[in-house]
């Protein structure tokens, strides 16, 4: 279907609904058109916008044939040239099928991979520059789990993230990450490499993942680590292993069990709804991979080159000389990048 006759058929959709809630229909059937509608009514804007810049175009045109017009019309051609194409491309975006978890908040979970110690200290600066990416656009950032290696560093860390498009924002933040630098401990001054993996796991309600409680095995016990003697003495930590998938979460960061056990299930449900989003993208697309990364936090994304001050994102090819201000959570030069180059490949696969 040409691009023309699919917006004819969305504004005709939008009149539809108008319609039918002008008509007074009421209950499940109103909640659904007025969705519907609300979902459609930017993209009939644009539309609108478009087919008066085709109008203006068809008149300008016309106007060419007259002397006195004619460099009027030509200036007015001269600019629509450029906004009937960028129009077009705005409206082609929002037409691309939605994914339904962008809008939603995250979690985010953030591990040292290769590197001792290093890892350690660097998985510790990355889930830093998160916060302050969330803090910058006034999300709310709640650690859930937080392991302390006692040497500055983390084992491991994991936080809620929560507030409007989280998810579509951080989501291709999973994956590698790979940092070069020289150790505070290295004493030659020999720069290493080491990776953290990080990653993001769109929030899920109960209503997506259903899960039967005789499906999951729970078990208590002592906290471990610093606490007192409270955490000593009583069995706060939970381990809950979801049997079907084998996913395991374990929590003690609350010297509540019931509240470990709350935090655990929302993690618990996070991993479970991604696993299912990740098999279903498998079986849609098993014939593209995105050119912006899979989301597996098993491939190498990006390098944190500290000698040489620069980022490099191995995806897009961006590298940015500013790596004081991206580890102070300035990442959205990245983020835009990653979301441009993905809506491209997209496009591309649509036509």
């Amino acid at each position: 279907m040409n691009l023309a006759l699919k917006l004819d058929r969305i504004a005709a959709r939008a009149d539809e609904l108008r319609a039918m809630l002008s008509e007074g229909i009421s209950g499940e059937a109103y909640v659904k058109a007025s969705k519907e509608l609300s979902d459609i009514e930017p993209v009939v804007a644009r539309i609108g916008d478009l087919r008066a810049a085709e109008r203006a175009q068809s008149e300008a045109e016309t106007l060419l044939a007259d002397p006195e017009m004619k460099d009027l019309a030509e200036a007015e051609l001269y600019d629509l040239k450029e906004q009937i194409p960028a129009l077009e491309h705005e409206i082609r975006l929002a037409l691309l099928p939605k994914d339904e978890a962008d809008a939603r908040s995250a979690i985010l979970e953030i591990r040292p991979a290769a590197g001792g110690d290093e890892a350690g200290l660097f998985a510790a600066e990355l889930f830093a520059m998160y916060q302050r990416y969330a803090d910058a656009k006034g999300w709310r950032f709640e650690i859930l789990d937080y392991g302390d290696t006692g040497l500055g560093g983390i084992k491991d860390a994991t936080a809620e993230i929560t507030g409007r498009n989280v998810f579509a924002r951080l989501k291709y933040e999973s994956g590698v990450h790979r940092v070069q630098r020289v150790p505070a401990t290295e004493s030659q001054g020999r720069i290493h490499t080491s990776t953290v993996t990080v990653a993001v796991l769109p929030e899920a309600e109960e209503v997506d993942v259903q899960i039967n409680e005789d499906d999951l095995k729970i078990d208590v016990y002592r906290a471990s680590g610093a606490g007192g003697q409270h955490v000593n003495k009583t069995e706060s930590a939970v381990r809950i292993t979801h049997i079907p998938t084998g996913t395991i979460v374990a929590m003690q960061e609350e010297r509540s069990q019931h509240k470990n056990r709350a935090k655990a299930m929302k993690i618990l449900r996070a991993r479970i709804y991604e696993q299912q989003r990740s098999s279903l993208a498998a079986t849609r697309s098993a014939d593209r991979k995105s050119q912006v990364g899979t989301g597996d936090r098993s491939e190498r994304i990006r390098t944190y080159n500290f000698p040489q001050g620069r980022v490099s994102d191995h995806r897009i090819n961006l590298t940015l000389y500013k790596i004081d201000r991206v580890m102070q959570g300035d990442l959205d030069e990245f983020v835009d990048a990653l979301t441009a180059e993905d809506q491209a490949a997209r496009l591309a696969a649509e036509e």
